[in-house]
């Protein structure tokens, strides 16, 4: 009797090992370089941080003019620069949108 729980205590362990092995063992990277972006990938990049550039800039303006750190004058005069460069950063990220803009008829 002795014997038998002995071996089904040593069974034990060993399937708890080998069971546990994956998860204590630590995985070996693949590799540790970064793809390299391609053209099209890194214009695009580019393009997201100049829009959430200019897109926070005029959030920060816009915060600044209505506590009044920015006058009337000065946020008539900034805010529209930075929100010609967001439109641009827009179009250029969506193509698409500003042909479907251009077969919409205008209501002037």
């Amino acid at each position: 009797m002795t014997v038998g729980l002995v071996l089904a205590a040593v069974l034990a362990v060993l399937a708890v090992a080998f069971v546990a092995r994956p998860f204590v063992r630590e995985p070996e990277p693949v590799s540790d370089r970064l793809d390299e972006l391609s053209d099209l990938e890194r214009r695009r990049l580019e393009l997201t941080e100049e829009r959430d550039r200019a897109l926070e800039a005029l959030k920060e303006l816009e915060f600044d003019h209505r506590t009044g750190k920015v006058s009337d004058n000065d946020y008539r005069e900034l805010v529209g620069p930075l929100r010609r460069r967001a439109a641009e950063t827009l179009r250029a990220l969506e193509p698409r949108a500003e042909a479907r803009h251009e077969r919409i008829p205008s209501k002037r």
